[in-house]
């Protein structure tokens, strides 16, 4: 048997990721699977504004989004955006509290979740392994990421993850 590849680490080496900070998140659906609703409005003439319709998965992804809120006292959510496949947000870790819980432990907790829930109605794997991060370093870059989310479904037919 050959040996298997190497998964590639996207995490900046000697980052500690559960210091206090801004991190934006993307984390995308097995194989981009449009399983989490579908944006709706954007041909409608009357009223051209597209928005995320959710599906019971995408409202479970949603609810559990909000709940990381109630698990560590010290991290909170921010901005965040579902779409049909993938989802976008800000995760915020503060200063203090029970110890800081690092990011990838988060995001790992948030998909393990997530993905049981939906188990219960035969869906048996929503994420992709990997995610993406993004370390927000000032005012202006969160108000233009911030921006980014909110104007996410409205740009949908030009988005990367489009399929």
């Amino acid at each position: 048997m050959g040996k298997l590849p190497q998964r590639k680490n996207i995490r900046l080496k000697k980052y500690d990721y559960s210091q206090a900070g801004y991190y934006f998140i993307t984390i995308c659906t097995k194989d981009k699977m449009t399983i989490l609703g579908e944006i709706v409005g954007a041909d409608d003439p009357v009223c051209p504004h597209a928005v995320m319709k959710a599906n019971k998965f995408g409202t479970i992804v949603s609810e559990c989004w909000n709940r990381i809120n109630d698990i560590y006292d010290n991290v909170k959510t921010d901005a965040f955006c579902l779409m049909p496949n993938h989802i976008h947000g800000i995760i915020v870790i503060a200063e203090g509290g029970q110890g800081r819980p690092p990011l990838p432990k988060i995001i790992q907790g948030f998909k393990s979740v997530t993905t049981r829930m939906c188990f219960k109605y035969d869906l048996k794997t929503i994420w992709q392994r990997n995610y993406y991060e993004h370390i927000i370093r000032s005012e202006q870059e969160y108000q233009e990421i911030c921006k980014y989310i909110d104007n996410n479904p409205m740009t949908w037919a030009e988005d990367k993850y489009y399929v």
